[in-house]
């Protein structure tokens, strides 16, 4: 089951620079700007991607584990963020299994889930992948099914 969960955080217009921006794995987290964004760039989008929300308000999801950068720059060409973007997997719940090299992880809490981890065995990684798009179609087909029916 892949869920996406929303934090939110300000960003002081003053404080281009500063501490890293930390958001977990397949997690939002909801960034509020003193000034509008004109200009949006993610370093490595295949780690974290943003979404703007408004002029002032950007969401940026973790895709993967990684480090890359996030700069914002207002209409008027100033920086408003130029900070470090590290995206990490949550605390907690995780259980690891190893067969010889190859790994498998389960999300136990209480119930043990078998979420998509990148670096899991590659056959199991790709039968979970699997579940999920199908899944998602499924669901992704009775939302056009119900938009056709109004």
């Amino acid at each position: 089951m892949l869920a996406t969960v929303v934090t939110t955080s300000s960003i002081q217009a003053g404080s281009a620079a500063g501490r890293d921006i930390e958001v977990l794995i397949d997690q939002a987290t909801m960034l509020r700007l003193e000034r509008s964004a004109a200009e949006i760039v993610v370093g490595n989008p295949s780690i974290a991607d943003v979404s703007v929300q408004s002029g002032n308000t950007l969401v940026l999801t973790g895709k993967s584990f990684g480090e890359t950068n996030l700069i914002v720059i207002d209409p008027e060409g100033k920086v408003v963020i130029n900070r470090r973007v590290v995206v990490q997997e949550p605390a907690g719940g995780y259980v690891t299994v190893y067969r010889g090299k190859n790994r498998v992880t389960l999300h136990c809490s209480p119930n043990c889930e078998t979420p998509l981890v990148i670096g899991d065995e590659p056959a199991y990684f790709e039968a979970i992948s699997k579940e999920i798009r199908t899944k998602q179609a499924i669901g992704q087909a009775s939302a056009e099914g119900e938009q056709q029916s109004e």
